[in-house]
């Protein structure tokens, strides 16, 4: 009879907890694992958050073990849940909502929390952390509507914030109590040379300032500091710290002091019950940091499966700032004192910073600034307690012949087999090793599927590539090229020219022919395949709805609870009242949370159960405005000449236009037009994909601009005379787009890479390329014909909504 499994079970879905299962699960398959995690999501990277909130990344891009995984590997998980204690006596563990689970073992992993002073008005709305997706949600909703923030906290997430809130286009200003940033992590000069950068970026600072008081009613309106005066803010992000998630240990009564006491195998207080993590506290500490944490979860996997293991006797701390454009990394020891012996390099040319301490010769701590290519091989050299050598000096201060540290491969082959690589998911050398000489690896991103080498904050990679060059000799520059995601070694390209070739029809006829590594395909591949072969063949391809996003699939945004955002067209931002009515009456019969005018001129209802989504959109009886898509989303237009005294050209008509003609084409990226009726651009043309600038003379036409992930100002392309002309220009500009673009690249990318001067000649210069892009862009959009599509030739209609008719030629 096959002996019962034991039951484990996981209080906390984050990454120190999963991070633990996964350890366990190389080691044995004993435990029958349950996982409880609070928040409605898989296990994702909280170390990424600051890339979702300046929208470089999506929610999706930083999920570190997707569903799937953990179906794969027989784990019961429980999002959205909430533990309220363990029963020793029972035991169980036991739910708020009443679900009480047998236990053998539990791993105590509920992270921490953010710190929120406690001052007055510190319950206002528009008040956040900033510690989970929730928070950014409510970041970016913010950035929507409010302009003015503060961030109270200059340390590592208070920077983060900032810069993510100075991307979303708010006018930010960090409040911090020092006269340092990061005054735990970083020395003076580095702090300064901080805030130098940052200030370039466009954050703001008020330093050495206390925050006594949250002014305004019901909403946050301003900080009052110590000495009296007052900043203006309607928004405010306190990142002043964290403290230990001790909640379920308290109620079980674990022992405690600012964490959950452990010893060095993370046993607590109570019998078979251990912690992982931000939440304890081992030898006095408790650590914020993400390298801790792993390998925290090596030890305990190891103890749980019996594997023999050294205790775990705490860790060396070393932080990176994670903002773009800004390098900064300390570790160890990094203020001197009397007992330190001080070597510096400063270069203010290159504004790069290298501290480094010694404690009787021996490598202590470091700081570096702009440069931090040595950074593992410090934090190496100060665990180890290694003493300084004219040799480690020349290296590290670029004095030597070899100089250079760990930038180049002689220095990766000097690397012990055991020495960690990536600190985050405590990765060796020999790991990544054996990984290219055992199963033919030779990408970073198979490394990273392989390894989880670089899949938290990426710091490594540099690493990693030298590891490589090492291991592969000369086949490194010929070795597998990495293709549009792990599975395939094929670009974009090749991709598209093999399909055609060869006459592919559907996504797995594509990764069968081509060979993928992995039959099914991933996330990455799957939603891109379906987009070519759609562009490729738009009269006979099947739409493959399962290879689509969620939000594409069901026509609906999906929010952070679960529910939907519903989002019509408003063709030009103009309704009519009869809509307005079936917007009123639907949100009432499906008790809709929120209706909110949108930044892009269209009226979202916002709370919708996914079960109502299909009934809602039948009763609205009213275009699909596109927001889940990577196609149209919205065309921002002024009033123009049907009401502006200062309008040249009839904008709103030219935009409604524009907007019926495009929708539900499929792009390679979402699309965004703006449409002016003069040159004073109120519906901001240079932040847009396609920016219409109107005048006397016709119409000037930019390209390639972006408010969102990477500011961007359009390029101006062209003029023209007459709407036709303007039109045709439109859809050779897409159609070129949508055949030469990457899946999901952006215009403001697609120009940067393809040129403006190149895009000119394809769609401006050579008259038959142009008829040929909209002839097929022409055929693509009737196949994708909708009832709504008639109105765009129904003059009653046009002329209700925007009292005139089709837009006349230019004056």
């Amino acid at each position: 009879m096959t002996p019962s499994k034991e039951k484990l079970v996981i209080i906390g879905n984050g990454m120190a907890g999963i991070s633990t299962v996964e350890q366990i699960l190389k080691l044995t398959s004993r435990f029958d694992i349950t996982v409880f995690g609070s928040e409605p999501h898989p296990n994702y990277n909280r170390i990424m958050l600051s890339y979702v909130l300046d929208e470089s990344k999506t929610i999706d891009d930083i999920v570190l073990n997707g569903w799937d995984w953990y179906k794969e590997n027989g784990i019961t998980l429980h999002t959205g849940t909430t533990v309220s204690h363990i029963d020793e006596a029972s035991h169980e563990v036991v739910t708020e909502s009443g679900i009480r689970v047998h236990y053998d073992k539990v791993i105590i992993a509920t992270g921490s929390t953010p710190f929120m002073l406690p001052i007055p008005g510190c319950d206002k709305q528009g008040i956040v952390g900033f510690r989970d997706i929730s928070d950014c949600t409510q970041m970016v909703e913010a950035a929507k509507t409010y302009k003015k923030a503060a961030v109270i906290g200059g340390g590592l997430l208070g920077l983060e914030a900032a810069k993510g809130l100075v991307h979303l286009g708010m006018n930010v200003t960090v409040v911090h109590l020092m006269e340092d940033l990061m005054e735990r992590q970083l020395d003076h000069q580095a702090a300064l040379m901080l805030k130098a950068e940052l200030e370039r970026q466009g954050i703001q600072f008020a330093m050495g300032v206390q925050t006594v008081e949250l002014l305004g009613d019901e909403r946050v309106a301003g900080l009052r500091f110590s000495d009296g005066t007052v900043l203006e803010a309607e928004f405010v992000v306190m990142a002043v710290g964290i403290k230990p998630n001790v909640a379920v240990a308290q109620a079980s009564g674990i022992i405690t002091n600012r964490g959950i006491l452990v010893n060095d195998y993370l046993q607590t207080s109570m019998s078979g019950v251990y912690s992982v993590g931000e939440c304890n506290e081992h030898r006095g500490v408790c650590y914020g940091l993400v390298a801790p944490l792993f390998e925290q979860g090596m030890v305990l996997a190891k103890h749980l499966c019996g594997v023999e293991t050294a205790p775990y006797e705490g860790s060396v701390v070393s932080t990176k700032l994670k903002i773009s454009g800004v390098d900064v990394f300390s570790t160890g020891e990094f203020i001197e004192g009397p007992e330190h012996a001080v070597i510096v390099h400063k270069d203010e040319w290159k504004q790069t910073y290298k501290k480094i301490l010694l404690k009787q010769n021996v490598i202590a701590g470091a700081v570096l600034f702009g440069d931090i290519t040595d950074s593992a091989r410090l934090q190496k050299l100060i665990k180890e307690k290694t003493a300084m050598t004219d040799e480690i000096y020349d290296s590290l201060m670029g004095t030597g012949c070899c100089s250079g540290g760990a930038k180049n491969p002689a220095s990766v082959e000097a690397m012990a087999d055991d020495e960690i690589v990536c600190g985050c998911n405590g990765v060796t050398k020999r790991a990544i090793v054996d990984a290219i000489a055992d199963k033919g690896i030779s990408t970073v991103e198979e490394i990273k599927a392989c390894t989880g080498a670089t899949r938290s904050c990426g710091g490594c990679k540099p690493v990693v590539e030298q590891i490589l060059q090492y291991v592969l000799g000369d086949g490194f520059m010929t070795s597998k090229k990495q293709g549009i995601c792990a599975c395939t070694t094929l670009g974009r390209d090749e991709i598209v020219a093999e399909i055609k070739s060869k006459g592919l029809t559907t996504t797995k006829e594509v990764m069968s022919v081509l060979d993928w590594s992995h039959p099914e395909g991933c996330s990455k591949c799957r939603p891109a395949l379906n987009y070519y072969l759609t562009m490729i063949y738009p009269d006979t391809y099947e739409d493959e709805k399962e290879s689509r996003f969620v939000n594409e699939r069901l026509s609906a945004n999906i929010q952070k609870d679960g529910t939907y955002t519903v989002v019509p067209r408003m063709y030009g931002g103009v309704t009519t009242p009869e809509d307005l009515k079936k917007l009123a009456d639907v949100s009432l019969k499906y008790d809709v949370k929120c209706v909110k005018v949108t930044g892009g001129q269209r009226i979202g209802l916002m709370g919708v159960k996914k079960e109502d989504v299909p009934k809602v959109w039948e009763e609205l009886d009213m275009p699909s405005g596109y927001a889940y898509a990577k196609s149209l989303r919205t065309v921002k237009t002024c009033v123009g000449s049907t009401y502006c005294r200062f309008g040249t050209q009839d904008s709103m008509s030219m935009g409604a236009l524009l907007e019926r003609k495009f929708e539900r084409l499929d792009l390679p990226a979402k699309f965004k037009f703006a449409v002016n009726g003069c040159p004073r651009n109120c519906a901001e043309a240079c932040t847009k994909d396609i920016g219409i600038v109107g005048n006397d003379g016709g119409w000037e036409l930019f390209i390639g601009g972006n408010g969102g992930i990477t500011a961007r100002l359009a390029d101006l392309l062209c003029k023209v005379k007459t709407d036709q002309e303007l039109i045709d220009l439109c859809s050779a500009i897409m159609q070129y787009y949508r055949e030469t673009g990457i899946y999901l690249e952006r215009t403001s990318d697609w120009v940067e890479r393809m040129g403006v001067e190149a895009i000119r000649k394809a769609v401006v210069e050579d008259m038959d390329n142009r008829r040929a892009l909209v002839e097929r862009i022409e055929f693509a959009l009737q196949q994708v014909e909708d009832p709504w599509k008639k109105m765009l030739n129904d003059t009653d209609t046009c002329t209700a909504l925007f009292q005139s008719h089709e837009p006349t030629a230019s004056k």
